[in-house]
């Protein structure tokens, strides 16, 4: 009968090519958490945009600059002096002024 061949001695070998038992171990990747996608809002009025303004805001119920800025993909500050010209022009008036923001309505026989 042969004799048996010895596993103890292949192991040791295995281990070492596996790289041990607390090596080193490769640290954790943070991930770069979710990017918000960058606007690309005007930042001065075009004559199209200018038009657009001055014909579907003040069919508006409810009017901020805020909503100016996103429908019409304008910069904040101009949705801002654009409410302005339109009180100016009695297109629209306030119901509510606030430091930071105001809410408007269509202008309306009153």
């Amino acid at each position: 009968m042969a004799p048996k061949k010895d596993d103890k001695k292949s192991q040791p070998s295995k281990a070492k090519a596996g790289g041990g038992g607390g090596g080193k171990a490769k640290k954790k990747k943070w991930s770069k958490g979710k990017v918000k996608e960058k606007l690309a809002n005007l930042v001065l009025f075009d004559k199209a945009t200018y038009d657009k303004m001055l014909s579907d805001v003040p069919k508006l119920k409810l009017i901020t600059p805020s909503i100016i800025s996103e429908k019409l993909k304008v910069n904040g500050s101009l949705a801002r002096k654009a409410v302005k010209e339109l009180v100016s022009k009695n297109l629209i008036r306030p119901i509510l002024t606030h430091k930071q923001q105001c809410v408007y309505t269509r202008a309306t026989n009153q």
